[in-house]
């Protein structure tokens, strides 16, 4: 048994709280990319009940065959383009230092949602991992200029993708926090995370991106020195 879910939306950068809608109708999701995280993701999605269409640019190859069979629920796999085009919802499961062009040849995404699990990330000079996205924005941001009319949500890029198929191997409750400019888009995005029996705390709108993809840098580092964590980002009474 899984983990009792409290489903938490506390705006921390605006010091709000409001609540996520609950109740989800099953959506069609494109997961673009069939590595590590689209092979945790998928699944998790498809036993909620949604459609699932992993975008390959080799969608023949065995490997891809054998996610979709262990995904299940009449899962499917095509290009990364027809995936995207008759989705509802785009996962981006690929390297963030390709999410961008991803985006931009995927072609257009107006109205739907991108969640954004991606993070870019290099090394200082000191060994240690640093946030590489020019400027001072995020890849969440990159990825919203790329599909102007689409709706980004960041999200699922603060843990490892094992936690993800498995979150009460972490030894407690994990949260996974969102940012985003659409309400209705994150709660859709929260629906899910809650039914994968992980918590929601919301970030705000998607210029505090960058914070959570930073979050990711902490996190990786601890981890690299033998002190691995998970967030977990305690509610208040």
């Amino acid at each position: 048994m899984r983990m009792h879910v409290k489903l938490i939306a506390a705006a921390l950068a605006a010091g709000a709280v409001a609540a996520i809608p609950k109740g989800a109708a099953a959506e069609t999701i494109a997961i673009i990319g069939t590595g590590q995280v689209a092979g945790a993701l998928g699944p998790e999605f498809a036993a909620q009940g949604h459609t699932i269409v992993y975008g390959s640019r080799n969608p023949e190859r065995d490997d891809v065959a054998e996610l979709v069979v262990r995904t299940g629920a009449n899962a499917t796999a095509t290009t990364q383009q027809d995936a995207a085009a008759g989705a509802d919802i785009v996962v981006l499961a690929v390297p963030g230092g390709v999410a961008e062009e991803v985006t931009r040849q995927l072609g257009d995404l107006s109205g739907k949602i991108i969640l954004d699990p991606t993070n870019r990330v290099g090394r200082g000079d000191d060994g240690w991992l640093v946030h590489d996205v020019p400027g001072e924005g995020s890849n969440a941001e990159l990825i919203q200029a790329a599909a102007p009319g689409a709706r980004v949500v960041k999200a699922f890029n603060t843990l490892n993708y094992r936690t993800m198929i498995d979150p009460e191997s972490s030894g407690g409750p994990v949260t996974i926090p969102i940012a985003g400019d659409d309400e209705e888009a994150k709660a859709v995005i929260a629906r899910l995370i809650e039914g994968m029996g992980l918590e929601v705390v919301d970030f705000g709108p998607l210029r505090y991106a960058h914070v959570l993809e930073e979050m990711l840098i902490v996190w990786a580092n601890a981890r690299a020195r033998g002190a691995a964590f998970n967030y977990y980002l305690r509610p208040e009474p």
